[in-house]
């Protein structure tokens, strides 16, 4: 199926806009989670009831990813990637030997962290009758309102610290393996160079070399290109198609010019 790529949330360089595909199952969760987990943590800081609703609303959302499949042993098996990739740096001549280090004791105390919380790192969240009650009515539209939750809205009335005491203790049961996850991705948006490339007419397809382990597909252009990515393909091969946007009346359309950008494959 053809997606629109993820316009990704951490700070771009300026005057670039970038755009994420992942191509495989493990990096579409962790790319969920972290267009969850960021906004969550900013809200959460926000004197503002509302900025507390798409808190708790986010958390749930994040709960219901991380109930879906093991995502505490993806994080780990990742984890046990990256550390065994840079051992092998370690024999390298040439290589900062000392920030090297450092990183690797990083990775090896956040996989020790993850490994603590156990399997049943959730049970807090599934046990408070306060979220589930939450959860329940929101999958009903305007579920939520008052006269719905009442016990709810009395608790979004308390001051911003009362609400942070309990915020913060149910943040707290996801916020080890979501930092994780950060991390994770952090060091495989590092791990390619990005290089020039150019979409003929509005299209690129690139194959993939045999023995390579692309996670994730980075693309970026100009800031003021009146352009977007559509990405469609696998850990094989993959299409770039480039549309132009006009207005959310008219459908996008491939354009017919050539098209510079850069690629990096993660």
């Amino acid at each position: 199926m053809v997606k629109p790529a993820g316009k990704i949330t951490t700070q771009p360089a300026p005057g670039i806009e970038y755009y994420e595909q992942p191509v495989s199952e493990r990096m579409r969760t962790f790319l969920r989670l972290e267009f969850l987990y960021h906004p969550m943590l900013k809200n959460s800081e926000k004197d503002d009831d509302w900025a507390t609703r798409d808190t708790i609303s986010m958390l749930l959302e994040i709960q219901a990813i991380l109930l879906r499949g093991d995502v505490r042993s993806e994080v780990l098996s990742e984890l046990d990637h990256q550390i065994s990739a840079f051992e092998r740096f370690q024999a390298h001549s040439g290589v900062d030997g000392g920030r090297l280090g450092n990183l690797m004791n990083n990775l090896s105390k956040t996989r020790e962290q993850i490994s603590l919380i156990g399997t049943g790192f959730l049970q807090p969240l599934k046990d408070s009758d306060f979220l589930n009650a939450i959860k329940h009515r929101s999958a009903i539209p305007g579920g939520t309102c008052e006269f719905d939750l009442p016990e709810y809205s009395h608790w979004l009335r308390q001051p911003i610290a009362r609400r942070q005491q309990d915020l913060t203790e149910w943040i707290q049961t996801v916020r080890t393996l979501c930092d994780g996850v950060s991390e994770v991705l952090w060091l495989i948006r590092e791990s390619a160079q990005p290089t020039q490339k150019k979409a003929i007419n509005g299209m690129y397809q690139h194959n993939m070399q045999k023995n390579g382990n692309c996670r994730l597909l980075r693309l970026s252009l100009t800031e003021d290109s009146p352009l977007f990515p559509e990405i469609s393909g696998s850990q094989h091969r993959f299409t770039v198609r480039f549309l132009e946007w006009s207005t959310v009346d008219s459908r996008a359309v491939q354009t017919e010019h050539d098209v510079p950008f850069q690629l990096s494959i993660c």
